[in-house]
This record gives structure tokens, sequence and C-alpha cells, in this order.
């Protein structure tokens, strides 16, 4: 990630540090029960937020940072399954947009094999508009170094995960083209977040599916997860209405409105208001 010139701006920063700017008639879902809550950890797994000692001993597995309350609820989730010869993930029936299936999970009877209904569909890779307009956003940066919020990135906005970046399977400093590659294979873990959290019934185009990944690289999986932007779509809301009205507010970073982000949401909801006959969503 990269501080242009004469600019202050953030154009990618992590899930953590991505921030939702609620209005006062579209209250946060954070005011949510704790002990009710639903979650994502980073992976993009769907769960629920819990005592950890619970968790524990309903085979889950704890994850911090991801609900709210005491240090001790923690999102748990349960691991991935099988069903009927689909493979899945263990769920709240409640987050499942495909088919929940009883007897292949750990955990309390809520938690089911979460199936696509429409048979375990991969999601396509996002069209060049999309890659354009986060390239535009996010800089290239050849070789590990920290971003405007002291986060070691490198790439197109690729966010270290280990000591000097050592995850990365390309040599420094990265070329363009190595860049390029490293980008398409983090984007399918928001490419697969986004088409998992949106329901079957809805059907958007390529570019109204790629600024939605764009905006989900930016702000992480988890928070795509419990936004009212997704809950909107679900409930059958205008497509169009609802990226014009529920983007421009994820343009928080550290408590400040930014002027970056403000501008990518600006160019994610004029992709997505480009028509396009090219289907993404439902995948299959």
């Amino acid at each position: 990630m990269k501080l242009f010139s004469n600019i202050t701006l953030l154009a990618h920063v992590s899930a953590t540090q991505a921030m939702y700017r609620p209005e006062s008639s579209h209250p946060d879902v954070l005011t949510r029960s704790p002990a009710v809550d639903s979650c994502t950890i980073n992976s993009g797994q769907k769960g629920e937020c819990i005592l950890t000692s619970t968790c524990s001993s309903q085979g889950g597995k704890s994850e911090a940072g991801h609900c709210p309350g005491a240090t001790d609820i923690q999102c748990c989730t349960y691991g991935t399954c099988s069903a009927n010869g689909v493979g899945g993930t263990c769920q709240p029936t409640d987050t499942c947009s495909g088919t929940s299936t009883a007897g292949h999970c750990p955990g309390p009877a809520n938690i089911q094999c979460c199936t696509s209904s429409k048979g375990g569909c991969t999601p396509p890779p996002v069209n060049t508009a999309t890659i354009s307009l986060i390239k535009s956003f996010e800089g290239f940066v050849a070789k590990p170094e920290p971003d405007p919020i002291g986060l070691p990135t490198v790439g197109y906005g690729h966010l270290c995960e280990t000591k000097g970046c050592s995850e990365v399977p390309y040599p420094f400093p990265l070329t363009t083209t190595t860049a390029s590659e490293l980008l398409a294979s983090d984007l399918k873990k928001f490419e697969n977040c986004v088409a998992s959290d949106i329901n079957h019934s809805i059907h958007l185009n390529d570019n109204q599916y790629g600024a939605l990944v764009s905006w989900a690289y930016n702000v992480g999986c988890g928070n795509v997860a419990s936004s009212t932007l997704i809950k909107r779509l679900n409930k059958g809301d205008s497509p169009d209405t609802v990226a014009s009205e529920e983007l421009p507010k994820w343009d928080m970073a550290g408590g400040q409105v930014m002027p970056g982000l403000q501008r990518r949401r600006a160019a994610e909801v004029k992709l997505f208001k480009t028509g396009s006959g090219a289907g993404a969503l439902p995948p299959c």
C-alpha cells in the first residue's frame, strides 16, 4: 500500500482499521446482544460470539477480535463439512444463504453444514475494471514496507501475515506481473466471502460484484458479513440504491473520515452502477 504524493489518504487499510460510519437511521449491528451475535473470522468462516470455554466444550475454535463485549466472548467456528457430497462450512443456520444440513457438525443444534443451494459453485474472478480500480487505489510496492498506518504491505495492498512477508511465494522486489498474480490470489478470499454472504436469489452483474469485492478487500470479510449493505441486498432492496447509500458510509479509519476512502467508495459506486450484460452472482 502506498501513500500518494501531496495527498494524505488511506487507499487500503486492514479490516480492523476500516470503519463504518453509521447514520442515525441505520443503527449498527453492534447494538445486538453479544450472547446471540453472529460473527465472521479473518478466513471468512462464519460463527457465533460465545464464551471461549463454551466454544471449546462444544468442539469449536475461538478467535478474538470479532465480537463485542468481554475478552472471553470470542468468535466460535466449527470448521468445514460435507453434506450429500458437497463441501461446506459448519455455521449458524441463520447465516447460511444456501442449504443447512444437520448431523455433520459439532456444536449446538443451530450449527449445521452450510452448502451452496446450487451445488458448491466457485464464484468467478473479478473483471478487469475491478482489478484496475483496486490497483489505482492500492498503488504498487515492490518490497515490504509500512503503509500510512504502519502495517507492512507489499504488491497491490497485500497485508503481510508473517515477518518479512515470508508467505509471499515470489522473490522481492516484486514485479508488476508477480504483484498482479499475488493480488489475484488474495482476492479469492474476498470473492468467496462476498458470494457466500449474498443470497442466491440476488442477481448481480460483474461490475456490481467487482465493486463489492473491492470494498471487501478494503474493509475485510467480517465487516462485510455484518454490514447493513448485505442485509439490505438480501432483503431485496434495489442494488443500485443500496450501493449508493451504503458504500459511502465506509469512509473512516482511525476514527477520522479519510478523503482517500471517500474517493474509493465513490469509484466503487460508479463501477457498481455501470451497466453490464455479464452475470456474476449467483455463481451458478
